[in-house]
């Protein structure tokens, strides 16, 4: 059967950085392929050959027959290649049918907008994700995982031959991971090429016919996914033994930090909040989407302030209307989307990380930056961040790493409640472990963890207990080792709610 891409020794490099040091590489038709590594083994500039974005520096490229020195990202979407990327690329001031509309179907400067026929192509794309988003509503009012259904619609809709799907279900919880697969399976069935790339090996499993891994810009194997284990999949991408992936807990919960008492924000849709969190404890927060766990987290941190119920922390009663009060009371938050609200990709590390103590590291007008250089080195060394030292931009960094220096940044505040919303979201399986052990460390120092993550998996191993929301409210708060029938029942309405 002719491949319906081929890649032969391609090679890439940026400077004197090889990113790319001679990827062999081929999908079927009706194949679901994985792609696997870690963060910088160079997955992200392989697809960038494949979509036209980058040529390469030597090698071939034969897509359905077609030999081919490189591509444009025009002449790849005439071939019916289609990129579903991590990072949802859409235009945030339009609507989800305009986005959609504007995506698949060619236009003129002079046309007419045919809204109608739009919103209809919308509702069926939609509808055959299983994504319950009105195609009238602007991108700005989504939220990343609903953004990564509109991208996967669009991708639907183009009728591609070749789909690339870049962690797909990162921020899907795992209702939306079901109807997922369906779509990749029915997509197989009908002959279409998937390029499956996942730090999730259970979905790796659970779809793909063949994984190829790369370590260090090479491709160190294809083989087929029924020969491999976990554990070898995992040997091959990191070609070393990775700990633990979920470490166990070292030390008792002690006094208890935060309380939370019939809290609610009207705006945010959350109410009736009742939740304790002590020291030394990690409360795992598990719902789907909608749910409101990043709401509870945003309204925690004083970005959108509570207007019912009582906070209190240490025992004290607190009044938050901004993150600055949140701050000064020892509240951190890392978000969800680190691109946007973790590091700031052209700053140093350095200045990533001391951003939110500026106060205190720069009192009066002096700039102390031999102390700034300090601490970032101290983080560094601590968190284990790999880079080339504190002066390297944060967008030169891994997502895990990326990750590192946003956790960074908030232990820096030396808090007493540390909010972690996704916080290993598009890592891969090293960089998983490494954040899970660090998350477990600072809990054993006493600190207080508040973990949101969709990875229901990540849940069960992390949390010392599960508090699960529905509808803006908290439905059940289980023991750490609740199984995932209880988690789901709780977050699809199906259990009263039980305090463990």
């Amino acid at each position: 059967m002719k491949p319906l891409l081929q890649l032969s020794d391609i090679r890439k490099s940026f400077g004197a950085v090889r990113a790319l040091k001679g990827v062999s590489f081929d999908l079927q038709p009706g194949e679901v392929h994985a792609l696997l590594g870690e963060n910088g083994a160079g997955k992200s500039t392989l697809i960038k050959v494949i979509t036209g974005a980058h040529s390469p520096d030597d090698g071939t490229l034969t897509v359905d027959g077609e030999s081919l020195r490189s591509l444009t990202p025009s002449h790849a979407r005439e071939l019916g290649i289609a990129c579903i990327y991590q990072q949802p690329a859409l235009f945030p001031d339009l609507s989800v049918a305009e986005n959609i509309g504007l995506r698949l179907k060619k236009t003129s400067a002079f046309a007419k907008v045919k809204h109608a026929e739009q919103r209809a192509l919308a509702l069926d794309l939609l509808k055959r994700v299983g994504a319950e988003i009105s195609p009238d509503a602007e991108v700005r009012e989504l939220s990343m995982p609903e953004q990564q259904l509109v991208e996967i619609a669009c991708a639907l809709g183009s009728g591609a031959k070749i789909v690339i799907m870049d962690e797909p279900t990162a921020s899907l919880t795992q209702k939306e991971q079901h109807l997922l697969f369906g779509v990749v399976r029915d997509l197989r069935a009908n002959g279409v090429g998937v390029v499956y790339i996942s730090h999730r090996l259970e979905e790796i499993f659970a779809l793909a016919d063949r994984v190829t891994v790369l370590r260090d810009g090479e491709s160190v194997g294809t083989h087929p996914v029924k020969d491999l284990t976990e554990a070898a999949m995992i040997q091959l991408m990191v070609g070393r033994e990775v700990a633990a992936l979920y470490p166990p807990a070292e030390s008792e919960p002690g006094a208890v930090v935060l309380s939370l008492k019939n809290f609610g924000c009207s705006a945010s849709g959350v109410r009736g909040i009742d939740l304790e969190i002590r020291a030394g404890e990690i409360v795992g927060m598990a719902g789907l989407v909608g749910a409101g766990r990043t709401e509870l987290a945003r309204i925690l941190f004083g970005i959108t302030p509570a207007d019912s119920g009582q906070i209190t922390l240490h025992g004290k009663p607190l009044v938050l209307t901004s993150p600055r009060e949140a701050i000064s009371h020892g509240i951190a938050y890392v978000p969800e989307d680190r691109r946007r609200h973790g590091v700031i990709l052209e700053m140093p590390i350095a200045h990533n990380i001391t951003m939110a103590v500026h106060p205190v590291l720069f009192p009066g007008t002096w700039l102390r930056f031999k102390a700034e250089t300090d601490l970032a080195k101290d983080f560094i060394r601590d968190l284990g961040i790999k880079a080339y030292g504190p002066d390297a931009p944060g967008g030169s960094l891994s997502g895990g790493n990326q990750q590192k220096v946003s956790v960074s940044r908030w232990l820096a505040t030396k808090p007493k409640l540390l909010i972690l919303d996704e916080p290993t979201q598009g890592v891969d399986v090293g960089a998983k472990s490494e954040i899970h052990k660090i998350i477990r460390n600072l809990a054993k120092e006493g600190l207080a963890v508040l973990m949101i993550s969709s990875d229901l998996p990540e849940v069960l191993g992390m949390s010392d207990r599960i508090a699960v929301m529905r509808e803006g409210t908290i439905t059940a708060v289980l023991p750490g080792d609740a199984d995932a029938h209880q988690v789901m029942a709780a977050a699809l309405g199906q259990s009263g709610k039980e305090v463990a």
